[in-house]
């Protein structure tokens, strides 16, 4: 798709608002969408990594050993199942990498230097970032050309990501004059309450065009693909998880297609190819109503 990756790191040191779900389906998406995408686990808990069906393996190249300079950024890549998405995997010992390296040169530009080396090789990377603002999420925050920050409608939202805001203001000024924040989407959401659609508003109000449009429902596929070791869209093409990854790839695209060279596929041309004709109908039918198990929360 381009020359150069864009690397994309889905950030918020809250727990449990679905990052490593959004980081698995965005990454399955954009490479079911003939772009080659490579996701890189740098959370110790690994659950990227258990999430496309890999052990936990600290004798495998990992995260860990990219960071600790043991191996090149490459030899770490990883084939899965879904043609055109690879993973670098993590393990629990990457916890190690926060202590080992707090008195390492260059500290912060580890997981840059490293992975400016696979740009030329995808078109997206994306970064699944601990629920913490460590050393590991500041590596890949300056690392990575814009943040993806997944939150829940809630009213305590936005105390939470007010930190990971003003991180990432501070990271620009010290260390990533370029990093962009790549919009915020809405994960676990149910518009039938008063509730999600009144912090909707005040999230549009705060975060403006920043915020996407394409919300992620609670969805039992979703919650049930990991336990798989697979993505949404391989575990069940049609339900409305798998749908909703597959437009927020879609609306990232679209808003990175006017930057784009004259002669790339479009958008539209790209998600056609993603899923196959049943799919695409159901992107049409614009988030149709769910089967009567799916109306179950997560």
């Amino acid at each position: 798709m381009s020359n150069s990756a864009r690397i994309i790191a889905v950030a918020n040191q809250k727990g449990g608002v679905g990052k490593t779900t959004t980081a698995i389906n965005l990454a399955a998406s954009f490479a079911a969408a003939e772009t080659r995408a490579l996701l890189v686990d740098c959370d110790p808990q690994s659950n990227s990594t258990g999430g496309l069906g890999f052990l936990r393996d600290p004798d495998r190249l990992s995260t860990y050993s990219v960071l600790m300079a043991d191996c090149a950024a490459a030899d770490a890549v990883q084939p899965t199942e879904l043609e055109n998405l690879s993973i670098i995997p993590a393990h629990k010992n990457l916890i190690g990498a926060n202590l080992e390296l707090v008195d390492a040169e260059n500290r912060e530009f580890r997981l840059r230097g490293t992975l400016d080396t696979l740009r030329a090789d995808f078109d997206f990377i994306v970064l699944d970032c601990p629920p913490a603002l460590d050393l590991l999420t500041l590596n890949a925050l300056v690392a990575a050309d814009s943040v993806l920050i997944p939150m829940q409608a809630e009213y305590f939202a936005l105390e939470g990501v007010s930190e990971l805001l003003d991180t990432i203001d501070r990271i620009r000024l010290a260390l990533n004059p370029s990093l962009e924040i790549e919009g915020v989407v809405l994960t676990m959401y149910d518009d039938r309450t008063n509730l999600a659609q009144q912090v909707t508003a005040e999230l549009k109000k705060f975060f403006g065009d920043k915020l996407f449009k394409t919300t992620i429902p609670r969805n039992v596929r979703l919650a049930e693909a990991p336990s798989y070791g697979k993505p949404a869209l391989v575990y069940d093409a049609r339900s409305r998880g798998a749908e909703s990854y597959i437009k927020l790839a879609k609306e990232i695209m679209g808003r990175l297609s006017g930057a784009r060279a004259a002669g790339k596929k479009t958008t539209e041309a790209l998600m056609e190819a993603a899923v196959g004709a049943s799919a695409e109908d159901a992107i049409e039918r614009e988030m149709s109503p769910t089967r009567e198990e799916e109306k179950q929360p997560q």
